[in-house]
């Protein structure tokens, strides 16, 4: 095999290849064991499938209702990007009899198209709009696995980690926003074994490509009124992007860049100081200095003075959570979570903002009781030890996950103390 991304070889027998892994998958569902002819990437697949409590014998659930569904894929980014999607696949899934689909980041069907026949086979194992298939909910599966590793991926019959998705093969491949780099959902080809082939990979990936250089033309790097974006969730040092410039800010310049973002009026040197110091006795010349060198970074136009405030209007991640959140939207400010403000910061202004949004955002998931919503903070990295959100998933998820998830939660009360 030259590309383990592909789960066949132009010259493989397909049904030799199914049989081996039929084997290999009955011996690690049993014993645990991972054998030959298992690539390495289903491999790992598996045991995060393993890890997450994945039943074999399960079936993802769907989390969207119609009422939901409508309102939040209107509002996706790649939304826009559909028409591109369905203009290069639509006509090959419904001649070749497969299904074309795109999932969010966290793994959920937002659409899926395609031939009828196949549609209605694709039901009954819920890969329907609506649906979770992220692999901590679906197991190894192409657009679950393909966001877990940000890889495009083939999946091949009995290299799915549910028995009843053994009939199908799939291709997906991650979508990414072309400004920020993050993982905004997955495309995916869904269909029997005429997919297996490494054109069907090849094919998504051509797909994906085509999108994201869409939305880069639909969504330019600085909005109309010359506004910018800054991303600074999930990471030490924030990102700006301003027209055709990425800046990656240095942690010290990434908490001025979020506090001033949170007060467009502007602040004082005093307020600043108190905002990033934790010791009251830095001097004023020492942030003097720091933003002397950050005028420099983004140029007069972008950082003004007295008082110290953006010239320009700031799209900031953060807001963009903490509004809809303000306005009930709980799975798309979920969505807009790409982890903790500035996590490494120390600075109180950035504490404070970091605890706020997060502990406003768990105790909205927690208010809402949405199984989905809830594992896809809790099998974050920010959310393995959260206490509280484990114990409403194991209150608000189906009976045959329930044991495994008050494992967990006995387990991490015994280690906090609880």
């Amino acid at each position: 095999m030259t590309d383990p991304w592909v789960a066949l070889a132009a010259d493989t027998d397909p049904g030799e290849r199914m049989g081996a892994l039929r084997r290999a998958h009955e011996v690690f569902t049993s014993a645990g064991r991972l054998e030959r002819p298992v690539r390495t990437v289903v491999g790992e697949s598996w045991l995060r499938s393993a890890r997450a409590h994945v039943s074999p014998d399960g079936a993802p659930v769907v989390e969207f209702g119609a009422d939901e569904l409508g309102p939040y894929r209107e509002a996706h980014p790649l939304a826009r990007a559909m028409p591109v999607i369905r203009e290069l696949m639509g006509a090959y899934a419904t001649d070749g009899e497969h299904l074309l689909a795109v999932c969010d980041a966290h793994g959920r069907l937002l659409w899926v198209e395609g031939h009828a026949a196949a549609r209605r086979r694709a039901g009954a194992m819920n890969f329907v709009e609506g649906a979770r298939w992220a692999e901590s909910v679906a197991g190894t599966n192409a657009p679950g696995t393909a966001i877990a590793v940000d890889r495009p991926v083939q999946v091949f019959a009995a290299e799915h980690f549910l028995r009843p998705v053994q009939q199908w093969t799939c291709a997906a491949a991650p979508l990414h926003d072309p400004h920020t780099g993050r993982v905004l959902g997955a495309v995916d080809i869904t269909g029997g074994d005429r997919l297996a082939h490494p054109h069907s990979l090849a094919f998504v990936q051509a797909v994906a490509r085509a999108v994201e250089s869409q939305l880069a033309l639909l969504a330019p790097a600085v909005a109309d009124g010359g506004s910018v974006r800054l991303s600074a969730l999930g990471r030490d040092e924030a990102l700006l992007v301003a027209g055709d410039r990425r800046i990656r800010l240095s942690r010290r310049h990434s908490e001025i860049l979020v506090a001033l973002a949170r007060r467009p009026e502007g602040l004082s040197g005093d307020e600043l100081l108190i905002e990033l110091y934790e010791d009251e006795s830095v001097p004023p010349v020492t942030l003097r200095a720091e933003l002397s060198r950050l005028r420099r970074l983004l140029g007069p136009d972008l950082l003004h003075s007295r008082p110290y405030r953006l010239g320009v209007p700031v799209d900031a991640d953060f807001d963009t959570v903490a509004r809809r959140l303000g306005s009930g939207a709980v799975a798309a400010a979920l969505g807009a979570y790409a982890g903790p403000l500035l996590p490494g910061s120390r600075a109180p202004g950035v504490v404070r903002l970091r605890h706020r949004i997060a502990d406003e955002l768990r105790a909205a998931l927690i208010a809402r009781g949405d199984p989905g919503l809830l594992a896809d903070w809790a099998y974050s990295p920010w959310g393995e030890e959260d206490l509280a959100v484990w114990r409403a998933l194991a209150g608000a998820a189906p009976a045959e996950r329930r044991a495994a998830l008050l494992a967990r939660v006995r387990g991490l009360d015994a280690e906090q103390g609880c």
